[in-house]
């Protein structure tokens, strides 16, 4: 099968390799259909997840048909059509158990970082009956791609860890994929009030059309200055960090209100300063989270009812003989505008 693999520090590949065999009982052999790329690919080739071996194959998104079963796997048979959750879980270890998947002691974020992942012709699926979600199979899969991760997370770990509550005002930092997948998602909870901040002015007027209330280019000066002007020097209830760099949390820092939450979903590569001189006695809630995909079945009966449209974040298509196009123009979406791509398998 062809697969594209992360060369360290000889960087990246379409390679042969063989197709995946069934290891465990649990296990499943999903042929996919599509998949994307995730800002997480982005950090692993500039070698900001160390967990990640040179000579991987990458990827934990897609969509696809089961090809083999191991003689564990129960809720799945080949033929079936189904979503690759980016979360492998057990279902059955102490962090399971308590909604953590993300944290299973035999699973986790392993796609694509511990494993081989999804951007191949085929991929192995650890804990199938618990890790793949059925889906029609007349469903759009583009759409339904976007439930792999992106959704999920820019839901769990922004919206439900940031406390987005009814009238309450929120700034997502970074109107990128993750960010604007956060917009898509807040109005759930009815906020009064939705401001994105980024330097792309692309991005902005995107998440203009996506709901947002308010956008401010980071570009034109302090951005927490522009944002304390417009809640009227009070701050945000919630500030959600949607980059990974040391300037966007800062901001985050500096926009938050007494009693509110700073919500990270980026993925940090660097030290962070906490200005805990200013921030001791604000009543203020950090929180971290790598997504647990626990929404996830709850997101799908969502974008099946029609009531959001992941499809909107969907701005390039790409075949997989195609893939090193389709990371450069991801990797260079100020230029290539690009949110999230697709590429058909």
């Amino acid at each position: 099968m062809r697969a594209f693999v992360y060369r360290g520090t000889e960087g990246k590949a379409l390679e042969d390799r063989p197709i995946p065999s069934i290891q465990n009982p649990g296990d499943a052999i999903v042929r996919l259909t599509k998949t994307t790329i995730c800002g997480t690919d982005l950090h692993i080739l500039k070698g900001d997840v160390p967990t990640c071996a040179p000579g991987r194959i990458l990827g934990h998104e897609g969509v696809g048909v089961v090809d083999k079963i191991g003689p564990g796997v129960t809720a799945f048979q080949p033929g079936d059509h189904v979503l690759i959750s980016c979360i492998s879980a057990c279902g059955r270890c102490e962090f399971c158990r308590r909604g953590m998947y993300s944290h299973c002691t035999t699973g986790g974020w392993i796609l694509g970082n511990e494993i081989d992942g999804t951007q191949a012709e085929y991929v192995r699926i650890p804990h199938a009956d618990t890790s793949l979600y059925p889906i029609p199979a007349t469903a759009d899969e583009e759409a339904l791609v976007m439930l792999s991760d992106i959704l999920p997370t820019g839901f769990e770990c922004g919206v439900l860890n940031g406390k987005v509550a009814p009238g309450n005002t929120v700034a997502i930092v970074g109107a990128g994929p993750i960010g604007l997948a956060a917009l898509l998602t807040a109005p759930f909870y009815s906020p009064a009030a939705i401001i994105m901040v980024d330097f792309d002015d692309n991005r902005l007027q995107v998440a203009m059309r996506f709901g947002a209330t308010a956008i401010i280019n980071a570009s034109a000066g302090d951005p927490a200055e522009a944002v304390l002007k417009l809640t009227g020097g009070r701050g945000v209830d919630t500030a959600i960090e949607a980059v990974g760099v040391p300037a966007s949390f800062i901001t985050c820092e500096n926009i938050v209100a007494p009693g509110g939450t700073i919500a990270n979903i980026g993925v940090h590569g660097m030290k962070v300063d906490l200005h805990l001189e200013r921030l001791w006695s604000q009543n203020i809630a950090i929180t971290t989270r790598l997504v647990d995909t626990v929404t996830t079945p709850m997101l799908l009966k969502t974008v099946q009812a029609g009531k959001v449209d992941p499809t909107k974040l969907i701005t390039h298509h790409f075949t997989l003989d195609r893939i090193l196009d389709a990371y450069e123009t991801f990797g260079h979406a100020a230029s290539t505008q690009a949110l999230k791509v697709i590429i058909d398998v």
